[in-house]
């Protein structure tokens, strides 16, 4: 009998063992690693030059506006749409900040150079100020090419400064448009599509610090808590739709953490989402039944969204803690699919899975 009891402790403690090993292994699959990164940076790199297919967005006034993507667009016309060129270009510059020794480093450099040109992006610029093309991109896209520029501010690097001050008129262009459209906004869009108000507010609100623009920072501020200050009870329930990629409750949480106090934040988020705050709190991650259909496949993108906002929310105060455990399996349920070979998927997805990523970086979370 005492035989039999060792043998079961024994099996018990190497179960233990395994279980403990396959979560560490699980959790370390979740970080940014070198390897991650090239294998993140791989995506765009593979489209960022590919023009088609392709989905133009434009508004044609004439046969003569009849042109290829590359001719309309001669910096952001690969990886499928316009947006996602823009992010894709973003996502291998964080990259290359993070980790300069990418073994893709050169073809990335090379490719950068070639897309993001003085003449290239004043020709993007002309674009916006085509009839009926003013509002393209509005506010997704615009988003995008703020946060764009923003990482190249911030990156102490020759090439890198030549690029920032040759996107710089687009990225003007781009604050001004925002600030003369958000007065024009009567109600927010709340939609977990491109088109979300509190995402490309979020993303607009970090760059307005960033350059020193105080009007910029408050029309935000004020826009924000116009739209959003009074909501409470949100119908988590309802969420998501079937073409999400962002959520939309989590958006206006990430934009509401970053513009209010925190203590005034804190009595906000208690009415607006009061069951995320208990410690109990579960969430079903997001489920795509065909990545090869690019409205489903959204789905990923919306787990990679709550994920990044769920981080914020777990180092922004240790009342929500227990929130991490959640990111993580958002994280996680999607992260595996970025690179299956469908372009559907791979056009974009690496962008919102490297947002999520960053926001987990172990300095950055509340340690267990």
């Amino acid at each position: 009998m005492i035989k039999y009891i060792f043998l079961l402790l024994v099996l018990i403690s190497c179960t233990g063992n395994k279980n403990s090993v396959t979560k560490q292994n699980q959790q370390a699959n979740l970080n940014l690693t070198i390897q991650q990164a090239e294998r993140l940076s791989s995506l765009p790199l593979k489209c960022i030059q590919q023009e088609y297919p392709n989905k133009l967005g434009q508004v044609l006034n004439n046969d003569s506006e009849v042109k290829s993507p590359k001719n309309l667009h001669p910096a952001f016309y690969g990886c499928f749409d316009w947006h996602s060129s823009v992010h894709g270009h973003w996502l291998m510059i964080r990259l290359l900040k993070e980790f300069p020794n990418l073994k893709n480093r050169v073809a990335i450099r090379q490719k950068l150079n070639q897309q993001l040109t003085k003449e290239n992006i004043l020709q993007e610029v002309n674009f916006f100020k085509t009839k009926f093309n003013d509002s393209f991109e509005r506010t997704y896209g615009w988003a995008w090419i703020l946060k764009l520029h923003q990482e190249l501010l911030t990156w102490d690097d020759k090439e890198a400064k030549k690029w920032a001050e040759n996107i710089s008129p687009l990225a003007a262009l781009v604050t001004e448009k925002y600030i003369s459209f958000l007065p024009k906004l009567n109600y927010p869009i709340r939609t977990g599509e491109h088109i979300n108000t509190a995402f490309g507010l979020s993303m607009a609100y970090d760059y307005s610090i960033q350059i020193k623009n105080n009007a910029f920072k408050l029309a935000i501020q004020n826009r924000a808590k116009d739209f959003y200050f009074t909501d409470k009870n949100y119908p988590l329930n309802y969420e998501p739709s079937g073409y999400d990629f962002l959520s939309p409750a989590m958006e206006e949480v990430d934009l509401m953490r970053k513009i209010l106090p925190k203590s005034e934040f804190i009595l906000w988020f208690e009415k607006f989402l009061p069951e995320m705050c208990q410690s109990d709190f579960k969430w079903e991650v997001g489920k795509v039944s065909d990545r090869s259909d690019g409205k489903l496949v959204h789905l990923d993108g919306l787990n990679f969204s709550r994920a990044w906002c769920l981080y914020g929310l777990a180092k922004y105060d240790t009342r929500y803690k227990h929130l991490l455990k959640i990111a993580d399996q958002h994280l996680a349920f999607s992260l595996p699919s970025i690179i299956d070979g469908d372009y559907m998927g791979e056009h974009w997805l690496a962008t919102f899975a490297l947002s999520a990523m960053l926001e987990r970086k172990a300095e950055h979370i509340i340690a267990d």
